[in-house]
């Protein structure tokens, strides 16, 4: 692996790791199986770059990546509590629905550019040039990443976020208490797909181009990150548990770069989906078998 390819791996497990991010939140906090997130990612995507586009400051088209991405995570959450709708199935018909919607967003094409437009990542890498020189995108990534980290950190540290968990662990036992369990799945499933939507976002800046076909094993890649998080960093920490989905997100996308690059495999560009599902398979396995020898 040369030093492009690290750096470029290092650049997409940064952007993958606000995935993890949200998927933790789902899966994990929230013990809700959403699968909206095939679709959110590139909504993220198609909304950021259409609005740079025509003339909107990428500051407000990456906020308004988030809100998209937190609508459709509180339609799924609607559709589940409200409409008694199963977890699985509220999130398949909100990720079907998204396609159409994204290809709405993008003009009615499959893919817009941006290649000449100024995104925020551009902006910021103007503004960390002079400190980072040749790691530039790789120190704006890790300031934005880092950022979402601690605002995790202290949302779910917080009395509502201690609700939050609540829910997760015990929606019976949380409404028993007080808890608005149905709010707090609105909530989390919002904030959940409003995370990947960001990631999304930064995607299609730093590609400079919104694809309707970068959601597809989205899922895939951000269950890797958490679950490969957890193999290599097990802990009851709040803080380590966050912490280890950025570092699993990484871990993934180097696995994956490796692997496309290692002469004698044959692997093609292509291979993508096939890969993040073997490392996926690798690191449940992986999880499994620590978690039997601890016991």
């Amino acid at each position: 692996m040369n030093i492009l390819q690290f750096t470029g791996a290092v650049e997409i497990g940064l952007i993958y790791s606000l995935v993890a991010l949200g998927v933790f939140l789902s899966f994990r906090v929230l013990q809700f199986p959403d699968l909206t997130v095939d679709g959110s990612f590139p909504l993220g995507a198609a909304v950021t770059v259409s609005l740079i586009s025509v003339g909107v400051n990428p500051i407000l088209a990456t906020l308004a990546a988030f809100m998209a991405g937190s609508l459709a995570g509180l339609t799924t959450a609607i559709l589940s509590t409200r409409f008694k709708i199963t977890d699985l199935i509220a999130g398949i018909i909100t990720m079907t629905a998204l396609y159409s919607i994204n290809i709405r967003v993008l003009q009615g094409r499959p893919n817009v550019s941006i290649i000449d437009k100024e995104t925020l990542i551009s902006q910021l890498k103007t503004l960390c040039r002079p400190l980072f020189d040749s790691f530039t995108l790789v120190a704006v990534l890790i300031f934005l990443v880092g950022g979402m980290v601690l605002l995790c950190y202290y949302f779910l540290s917080s009395q509502y976020g201690l609700a939050l968990r609540a829910t997760g662990n015990n929606a019976r036992m949380a409404r028993a208490n007080g808890i608005a369990d149905r709010r707090m799945i609105h909530v989390g499933l919002a904030l959940s797909n409003g995370l990947v939507a960001l990631g999304g976002s930064l995607f299609g800046q730093e590609s400079a181009v919104g694809d309707i076909n970068i959601g597809i094993g989205t899922l895939v890649a951000g269950l890797s990150g958490v679950i490969l998080g957890e193999a290599f960093f097990p802990s009851r920490r709040l803080i380590v548990h966050i912490f280890a989905c950025v570092l699993g997100a990484l871990a993934d996308r180097f696995i994956i770069t490796i692997a496309l690059n290692m002469d004698g495999i044959g692997l093609e560009p292509t291979d993508l989906n096939l890969i993040r599902a073997v490392i996926l398979a690798t690191a449940i396995i992986l999880s499994n078998a620590i978690k039997g020898i601890k016991s």
